[in-house]
This record gives structure tokens, sequence and C-alpha cells, in this order.
């Protein structure tokens, strides 16, 4: 039982502080972000109070059993042993006793969304012991209320509300104020109101301090799976993770007193990444009254002023953390009677804007490398620096400066836009209307955070600048402002109201907020999106030298998109939808009227007219680049008007003068059962060859328009046909494509330089991709196809048996339950999809070695899609013009990732093999010693 015991402490319970040697190499996903930060802190010589991890397999064990084995809380009996030993203190002694604090610690920060408990040890007989040893009964006494409260909410389900009630109560009877006016009778009298709402709610407060500990570590392993943490991981999409870690660390405590305080501070400012210490603190406070915004804490800076020495080791302590993570750090602390302990660290959540400068700071100062820095800028935060902004002219029109009716805190920067709510469920319901809302609350919690991802911006009324609020929306990029005391919030009368004018905001009020400044504004200002200039576009070109990196193209199907694509670092295009070109007003009744009438050559004309001119805008657009073009593939239908459309003028405009009848009668005869599977992509330019002519004489007439203008120009179009199934079909219109091709440079003596490929999205496709790969011209013997580019929409469609379309009634549940990891069409399906991808791309290499390969789906600018996608050899990802930053940042990561973790495999492999040399040296000693014998 021993051995089993010793295995269940070295396997699934780390040690830290006091006596405990640092586990090496601690994993982060096992022993958790908190793990890891207090591990690497004993391990570099920062002091920690001593405690231990009971690591994240046992989240799982727990959520399974409900329980965990016998063996582990032996374990938990021998570590406490060892702190009693470290801090010459005794759990559940009344003599000087040991307190713990349990805290919950994922792999990923999720701040506020799980449970902690603290104070645990304390019952009617320890906290006389705890007042007689630090000869202050008001402190022990306030301890030992706050563990009343926290367990019972935390652990027994007891509303917090039923204890604030109290709490209230005894304040009013005392005439106090503040929580810190409360005497020591009157704290005494408030523990037996808390006890007494146990009673009320049958239930009982264990005075055994073991059964105190167990408890709390099951409601900390059980927080996982609370609504509001589900919620967290659903909205930032964490999935991966194995549950959460529980700390077990001793109390130390920032409200003994003058001498004593509590802080949480990072070391950068996580909002603007300005090089300053940033963060709050309190005199003769713990650790909830910061982050709780009970109480309006002091800028960390005027610590210096107060607690001096612990001041400067708090920096110095930073420091090292600083420069051994390579990385912004968020921290806790407490100063107990002049003495500083570090809590916890972590890499701190921070604005896009935050992330942008840090990174490029650090690489600056030479804390890291630009590899490295890549990995400090999430592909959110390279959206958030596309989120829009007031503009300098906005901010200074009478609109804003005399609209601003209130000023709070800067939580998190950016603008917002929306009509007031007062609810989560507000703002999630309007959300779902398409409504932009600003949620206004006293505070918030972490059962809002639905509203709060719904909301676009945040106000409160109360809470400072690490409240959950600020904190929760700078890691979203959204807009705060916090601890705005010139309102009052009320949820009951769904009012805001401005207390120096009594201005009343009442739901649905529009009104604006800038979270840089903390103001908020009456009605709407105009806002602007940033450009990707400055320290953006710097970054996004360290990504673009990552060796091996996968290029970035964009979707866009105008001049006006190849420029923003351009704008953006964009490559090329890697898809351009020619029938994005037939929709505007003018030149849809001449697209119609060739549907109609086929054999009226004049329409075409037209129609190769304006594609000619929109062709030569793309080349201009991006001169030297690759521009692909997909021939025409949606259903013909499309184009059509629906019959309740069709009027006399609607059939005047589309060749049938006024003949209503007929042309509902042509519309009719032209419907398809499943029209997505029906009459488009290359069967089209099958059944109606002359319109893959006009579009390829279009193309090409194009680029040599644009050489003839400008000698110098280097267009080089791609043609892609779409939705191929067979050889025969590609085949088909590959010929045209080059006879028609190979016309125009003739006739016009110019060299114009082109490709032909296919878009695979019909998973035959994908499986005789050698064939198609392998296609030669037999007249002249070269390759008839140059290029594969996945369709990763229409083949995620047809391979799943999932209409994109109509997959919102189900999708959502699939997740909710599981049935679904993603979005398959957002993140690429691997096992299925995936896997055809893979497929094809191994046939069409085997076939053509020089085949260039690429995606131009939705998935294209998605960082999971990315990953795998560089993981199968794909050249390029082609997206939204709007998405190349976040593709071109998410394909740089992936080559410092795979390169990171090949030198770990290949420096486990030396670790190993010295192992195994020292292992057989040590074995042929002991050999010699016993022949010797």
């Amino acid at each position: 039982n021993k051995q089993i015991m010793t295995n269940y402490n070295s396997k699934y319970i780390y040690p830290f502080g006091g006596s405990a040697r640092p586990t090496e190499s601690a994993d982060k996903q096992i022993v958790g972000g908190k793990g890891l930060g207090l591990q690497v802190m004993s391990k570099i010589g920062v002091d920690v109070p001593p405690g231990f991890t009971l690591t994240t397999p046992l989240c799982q064990v727990y959520q399974r059993d409900n329980d965990l084995p016998a063996e582990v809380w032996n374990g938990v009996r021998e570590h406490v042993e060892r702190i009693e030993k470290d801090m010459d203190k005794k759990f559940g002694s009344r003599d000087n006793p040991l307190l713990f604090s349990c805290r919950s610690g994922a792999a990923m920060s999720m701040p506020g969304m799980m449970d902690t408990v603290l104070n645990i040890g304390l019952n009617d007989e320890t906290v006389e012991g705890l007042a007689e040893a630090t000869d202050n009964p008001r402190f022990a006494w306030d301890s030992y209320r706050r563990l009343l409260d926290m367990f019972g909410e935390v652990v027994l389900g007891i509303p917090h509300e039923d204890f604030e009630k109290r709490f209230d109560k005894v304040k009013e009877d005392a005439n106090a104020k503040n929580d810190v006016d409360l005497t020591v009778d009157e704290l005494k009298i408030l523990c037996d109101e808390y006890k007494k709402v146990y009673k009320e709610q049958n239930q009982k407060f264990p005075a055994d301090p073991y059964e105190q500990l167990f408890a709390c570590v099951k409601a900390v392993f059980g927080s996982w799976m609370t609504p509001r943490a589900v919620k967290y991981r659903e909205i930032n999409n964490i999935r991966s993770l194995i549950g959460t870690a529980t700390n077990i660390q001793t109390m130390v405590f920032g409200n003994l007193g003058n001498d004593s305080g509590t802080g949480v501070a990072f070391s950068r400012n996580p909002s603007t990444g300005e090089n300053v210490m940033y963060g709050e603190y309190l005199i003769n406070a713990q650790g909830e009254d910061v982050v709780a915004g009970i109480r309006t804490p002091e800028p960390i800076r005027k610590m210096k002023e107060v607690l001096p020495a612990a001041y400067e080791k708090f920096l110095e302590n930073v420091d090292k953390l600083e420069h051994y993570f390579k990385d912004m750090q968020d921290v806790e602390f407490t100063v107990e009677k002049g003495k500083l302990w570090m809590l916890q660290c972590r890499n701190g959540k921070r604005t896009g804007v935050a992330a942008l400068k840090i990174a490029i700071d650090l690489v600056n100062e030479g804390i890291c490398t630009k590899s490295e820095a890549l990995l400090k800028v999430e592909p959110t935060h390279v959206e958030q620096l596309l989120h829009p902004t007031f503009s300098p002219d906005a901010l200074k029109s009478l609109a804003y400066t005399k609209g601003v009716v209130a000023k709070g805190l800067p939580g998190s920067p950016g603008a917002a836009v929306g009509r007031l709510v007062f609810t989560p469920k507000q703002a999630e319901d309007m959300k779902a209307k398409g409504e932009s809302v600003i949620l206004a609350r006293e505070t918030t919690s972490p059962e809002d955070v639905g509203g709060m991802w719904a909301a676009v911006g945040i106000v409160t009324a109360r809470g400072g600048m690490t409240s959950h609020a600020a904190v929760v929306a700078r890691g979203w990029g959204k807009p705060c402002v916090c601890g705005c005391s010139d309102i009052v919030v009320s949820e009951v009368n769904e009012t805001l109201t401005v207390k120096e004018t009594n201005e009343v905001f009442r739901a649905g009020d529009v009104v604006s907020m800038n979270g840089a400044t903390g103001e908020v504004i009456r009605g709407s200002i105009e806002v602007n999106t940033p450009s990707l200039e400055g320290g953006l576009g710097l970054l996004l070109s360290w990504a673009d030298q990552e060796e091996g990196v996968m290029k970035v193209l964009a979707n866009a199907d105008s001049g006006p998109d190849a420029m923003q694509a351009a704008e953006n670092g964009a490559m090329g295009i890697g898809l351009c939808r020619t029938e994005h070109m037939f929709f505007s007003p003018e030149r849809l009744p001449i697209v119609r009227r060739w549907i109609f009438h086929t054999e009226c050559l004049d329409d075409l004309d037209h129609i190769k007219h304006f594609q000619r001119s929109d062709f030569k805008d793309l080349f201009v657009a991006m001169n030297g680049k690759d521009v692909t073009i997909r021939l025409l593939d949606p259903p013909l239908h499309e184009f059509l008007p629906r019959p309740e459309q069709v009027h006399e003028r609607v059939a005047e405009e589309c060749g049938f003068g006024t003949d209503v009848k007929r042309m509902l009668a042509r519309i009719d005869s032209m419907h398809e059962e499943n029209p997505m599977l029906g009459l488009r992509g290359c069967r089209l330019g099958i059944v109606k060859p002359e319109f893959t002519q006009m579009q390829v004489e279009a193309i090409m007439s194009a680029a040599a328009d644009f050489l003839e203008e400008s000698p110098e120009a280097k267009p080089h179009p791609r043609i892609m046909i779409p939705l191929i199934g067979s050889i025969t079909e590609y085949k088909n219109q590959a010929l045209i494509i080059k006879s028609e091709a190979e016309k125009i440079r003739s006739e016009r003596g110019i060299d114009v330089p082109y490709e032909i490929g296919t878009m695979i999205e019909v998973p035959r496709a994908a499986l005789i991709s050698d064939k198609i790969a392998g296609l030669v011209d037999e007249a002249d013997g070269k390759p008839l196809c140059t290029f594969f580019s996945y369709g990763t929409n229409d083949l995620t469609q047809m391979t799943m048996g999932i209409s994109r379309d109509d997959s919102n009634g189900f999708i959502p549940k699939y997740l909710d339950l599981g049935i679904l990891l993603d979005d398959p069409f957002q993140t690429i399906d691997e096992e299925g999809v995936g896997k055809l991808v893979q497929h094809s791309a191994t046939l069409g290499k085997s076939a053509n070695p020089t085949m260039s390969l690429s995606v131009c789906g939705e998935h294209g600018g998605d960082p999971k899609s990315i990953a795998f996608f560089d993981k199968v050899g794909l050249n390029y990802v082609s997206c939204s013009p709007y998405r190349v930053p976040v593709a071109r940042l998410a394909a740089g990561q992936i080559r410092v990732q795979r390169r990171m973790a090949k030198a770990k495999e290949e420096e486990d492999k030396r670790a190993a093999s010295i192992q195994s040399k020292q292992t057989t040296m040590g074995n042929a000693e002991s050999m010699s010693k016993v022949i010797v014998q």
C-alpha cells in the first residue's frame, strides 16, 4: 500500500515550495498553467508559499467516479505533513494553525470560471488559535467569515446572496460603511449569522479540517463542468484540455494589518503593451478583495511608498519571471508582515494592441527571437487589431465631446456602438436578431460570460482594472469601461442613470463607448478600421520570412477586393469567383437574357466585355502575382428572378417583351430539384462550350491588354475548371481552354503565360487525382493540369452529406453533445474531408511532382485548418482579404512550432541516448564487481 501511495504521489501529486524539490520539465497540460508557474518560481528562487498540485488527470477521475482514490487522499495527507514541518505549523491545531487555499488551474487561463476556497482549516477552535498566534483577533474572525461564505457557496451551493444579506444587515446594525469598519465582536456576530444560513439550507459546516480540504478539492475539480466554465470553453473554442488541476497552497495573509497587503499585476500594460508595471494592490486585504471589486484598489506604483522593501523584491521577481518565460507576466502576490510571497504567475492575457507591441519590444530588448515573438500574438489578436475604433476626427467632433455622459476606467480598449441591454439573456437574444448591443451591469460575474460574448462592449459601475469584466473583455478584444462610478445601473428597472445630471438611458437606447479612455457617449459615433501599417506589418513580415512557410493568397472578385487583399499582404489571388461579377443591377439583365436566349451572341459579347474589364483590374492589382480564376460555377437558376418578382418590366428586360406568362414558363422549365448537384460547374461549360470560350477569351485578352499598356507588367492567369468528377470532364474543358488561350496569344502576338488546373471539390475527383494530374495534351505532349485547389466548402458538403446552408438547424446541437468537436464548415474535418485532401495531394504529386496544391474554401482562413494543410504539404491557402493577416500569422506560427517540436524531439533522443549509455555503463560496472567477488 505504501508503494501504491508513493506512485500516486509522484504521478498525480506535484509538490512545490519549502523543502520540495521542483519537478524538472513539468508538463503544463498535466499541472496546469498555475501549477507550472509555481514549479518554475520554486526553481528560480522566487518565494512561494509551499503546497502541492493535484494534476489534471485526477480531474477526469473525479468526473468519472465523483471521488478520488483512497491512495490520493492519503497522498494529500502526506504532503500536508511535509508542509507542516516546513512552516512549523499544524493543520487543524489550535496552536498556530496551518491554513490552506484550494484553487483551480487549467493549462489555459480561464479567469473566474472555476472555483477557489481560502482559509481552509478554520473552525470555532482554530480561529481562536489564529487570533492568539497573530495577536490580531479581528483578522482571525474576518478570515473565518470568509471561509464560511466561500465554503457555503462553492462547496455546498448556498447562494452567495444569502450571506450577502446577512453581511449588509450586520453592517447596517453596526452603522459600518465599509467591511473593514466592523469590530471583532461584530465579525463574531456575522459568523453566527452565516452559520444560521447553513441551518436554513439544511447544511452543516464541517469542523474537521481534512473534511473541509477534501470537500474543497472535490468542488474545484467539479467546477470544471459548471455551466459558466463550459460556456467559456465553447466561446473560446477550448476543446483539447484534460481538465483543471487543483492547487493546495499554504495561506499567507495580506489582511494582518498595515504592514500586509495583496495585489495583482502585469509586468507590462495588458491594454497598450507599454513597458511599465501595471496593476493594483490593497493594504490589509485578501486576494479576492482586489479582483471582486469590493474595495477600490490603489495603483501598484504606490506600493513603493508604503511597503518599499517588498516592492523592490516584487520588481526583482517579476523581472526574473519575464526573462525566464520570455513573455509578459500576470502575477498575484501577498505581503504578510513585510515579507513578499508570490502566489502565482502566468503569461498574461492582453489585447491585440498590447500583444503586438509586447512581441516587438521583446525582440528589440533581446529577450526573445523574432520566431519566438510570433508565438506571443494570437490570430484573434490580429482580428482585434482590425476591429473598429473611433477616428481622430470623430474624437474631436461635437457629437463626441458634448456627448460624453460618464467616465470610468479604461478596462479594455476599442470602440463600440450599440443598444443598451442590462442582462446577459437580453444581450444573447438581441445578438441573435442581428443587433449590436452594449451590456451594462453593476459588476459582472462568471455567470455573465454568455451575454458578455454576445455584446460588442461592456460597461460596469463597479470594479477595477483587474476586475472580472476587464480581464475577460481584454482577453476577447472587446471594449470595456469598468468602475464607472458616474452611473447607476439598475437591472430591475433596466436603466443607466448618470448621477450628476440624472439623465436616464433605457434598454434599447443607442450609446457609444471608448474602452481606451473609459468614456460612455450618448448616441452613435462613427467608427473606422485601422490598417496594417506599422507594427502589425512588421510582425507579419517576420511570419512571411519563416523557412518553408505556406503562402497566403486571397479570394477576390473585383479590383477593390484585390487591392484590399494586396494591402493585407496577399501573395496573389487564389480564387476569383467569376459569377460574382454578374450581380450588379446593370449587368444582371444581360446575364439573364443570355441564359434565356443562348443563341443571342450579342449578350454574350456584353458579358465578355465587362468580364474583360474586371479581369484586367485583378491583374493590375496583383501585378506579378498569380491570379486564379474559376470559370462559372453556380447553377443558372441563381441568376434568375423568383416567380413573384416577375412583372412586365422584368420580362421586357429579359427579352420576353411583356409576355410575363411565357417568361414564367421558361423559368419553370429550368427548375432543378437539387440544383447544387445539377447543371453547374464544368457541366455548364460542357453543355454550353461557348461560355467557356467567352470567359477564356476575356481572361487572356485582359492580360494582353495589361501587357500592351505596360510592357513591364507580369500578369499570370491561372484558369480553374470547377466541379469535375471525371478525367473526361476535365479533359473536355482543358482542351477548349488551351485552344482559346493559344488563339488569343497568336492573334495578339503577345506571350501571356497561363496555367490550367482544377478545383477538387467532388470526392470522386479526389480519388482519381493521379489520373487528372497525369493528363497530357496528345498534340504536344505537355501536361494539361498544373494545379489543384481544394474547394473544401463543397468537398465537405459532399463528403459529409451535409448542406452548409441548412446545417444551422443541427450543427449547434451536435457541438453541444460532442458529436462534432468543431463546425466542419469552419474547421476542416481531418478524419474524413482532410483524409481525402491528403490522399488527393499524394496522388497528384505522384503523377506530377511539380503540381501546385492549395485550398480556397472557408477553411483557408482558419488557423487550426491551416496547421493541417501545412502538414499535408499544400503550397498555399486562399481566404477572404480580411482574413489574410490572420492566415499569414498562423502560417508563420506553424513553421515555428514544427521547428521547435523537432528540436525538442532531437533533444529528447539525445537525453535518452545518454541515459541508455549511463545505464549500460552502470550495469557493466556492477557485473565487473560480481566477477571480482
